[in-house]
């Protein structure tokens, strides 16, 4: 018997391996993802600007990226005793503006080579809703708690949120043709915004990224969707898989999401590449109850001679 609905989910026909080069981009559920890729030792990049929630601060950013414009002061301002980027999140702002600039233009250029030597791009986007700074009409990535008064708040258009990511998509094939997508709507509610606004602003995500595969599906195999969000609406539809506040996926919401990912979306050559993986992680973690003990000194040689050994296949794992 069934005592749950299960989300059918079709396999990649471009899967992930060792030997493939992840850049993920968008909102938390990015990094918690991308977590679990850095664990099992992928090689992955995440968020060089931070999380970043709405389609189209992630095309203002793939443009800038891709056309590798270089920040420049007039694209950093002074609040709070730090210098903040509307673009990107506050994680990268700083104390001194040289530093904050050069900062972000060192993420422009190792960004813009991290898309040319990719293999796959995985997108989650978050939310529909976006703030707009009232004195440039741009809209922002962060309003690094500048004063609410200075923006408007918009929810972005199925329209406006399918050419953004139409120019996303665009912008990175232009540069690196090969390239494997793979999108996701965030399973993170921004319960913030209002329960009925929320679902219209996922509604959004879903009628416009849908409308762009749809499209693309007869020209582009390597377009793939991941439906964590539907995973965790449905399949995990109960409150003791989200952490205390209620809102974000817990960790076993996320270990589960992750099955199903990686069962899907990783090739089955890798499995023993990544048992081999988690073993050593869980043997790093491990603390003795006696370091000097000859025992533990065996345990650690033993272990090290695991890491070698992994290290002459796959040059690029660091532990």
């Amino acid at each position: 018997m069934q005592f749950r609905t299960q989300i059918p989910i079709s396999k990649s026909n471009f899967p992930i391996d060792y030997n493939s080069k992840l850049l993920s981009i968008g909102s938390c559920f990015a990094e918690n993802m991308a977590e679990k890729f850095d664990y099992f030792k992928f090689q992955n990049e995440t968020n060089p600007f931070g999380i970043i929630f709405n389609p189209v601060s992630i095309d203002r950013l793939f443009s800038r990226v891709c056309n590798q414009e270089l920040f420049e002061e007039k694209d950093v301002f002074f609040h709070n005793e730090r210098w903040h980027s509307f673009d990107v999140h506050s994680d990268l702002s700083n104390s001194d503006r040289q530093e904050l600039l050069e900062t972000l233009n060192k993420a422009v250029t190792e960004t813009h080579q991290q898309v040319k030597e990719a293999t796959h791009i995985i997108i989650t986007l978050g939310t529909s809703w976006i703030y707009r700074n009232i004195e440039s009409e741009e809209v922002v990535a962060n309003c690094h708690k500048v004063p609410q008064k200075q923006f408007s708040k918009e929810l972005l258009s199925v329209d406006v949120i399918q050419k953004s990511i139409e120019n996303t998509i665009n912008l990175i094939q232009n540069l690196n043709p090969q390239i494997n997508f793979i999108f996701t709507i965030s399973p993170v509610r921004h319960i913030k915004d209002g329960f009925v606004e929320n679902q219209l602003s996922k509604s959004h995500l879903f009628a416009a990224l849908h409308n762009v595969l749809k499209i693309d599906k007869s020209q582009f195999t390597s377009h793939n969707y991941f439906p964590s969000y539907e995973i965790m609406m449905d399949e995990l539809r109960d409150y003791r898989f989200y952490s205390e506040d209620m809102i974000h996926p817990n960790q076993i919401a996320i270990d589960y999401i992750w099955k199903l990912f990686n069962e899907n979306y990783i090739s089955q050559e890798s499995f023993a590449l990544m048992q081999e993986v988690d073993e050593i992680q869980k043997s790093l973690r491990h603390r003795s109850f006696n370091p000097e003990s000859e025992q533990h000194q065996k345990f650690l040689a033993k272990l090290q001679q695991k890491i070698n050994a992994l290290g002459d296949k796959l040059p690029h794992i660091k532990f």
